[in-house]
């Protein structure tokens, strides 16, 4: 099992379209992916789920891989959260 802690940049949190981009990344994956706020952990390849958690910029995140692709999913996932995600068009 891979795990990390995240600080989200993301000016609007995982919210919308960031929110959406997540998803489907971590939806590529066969691994079990949960993405942890407090102490509420959720399914990280659903949407309504990422959303009701109400990540907004600075909340701190905590990733839980676990599976047969965790070492690349775990990459691709951090490198996603770890730059600004897109926002929406303006």
């Amino acid at each position: 099992m891979k795990t990390a802690e995240v600080k989200l940049l993301n000016k609007s949190g995982l919210h919308a379209r960031p929110a959406v981009k997540f998803v489907q990344l971590a939806s590529k994956f066969k691994s079990t992916i949960e993405v942890c706020k407090k102490d509420k952990c959720v399914n990280a390849k659903n949407i309504l789920q990422i959303l009701s958690l109400g990540i907004d910029f600075g909340d701190i995140i905590m990733l839980k891989i676990n599976g047969d692709d965790e070492e690349s999913a775990y990459n691709e996932i951090l490198n996603l959260l770890l730059k600004v995600l897109p926002e929406e068009d303006r």
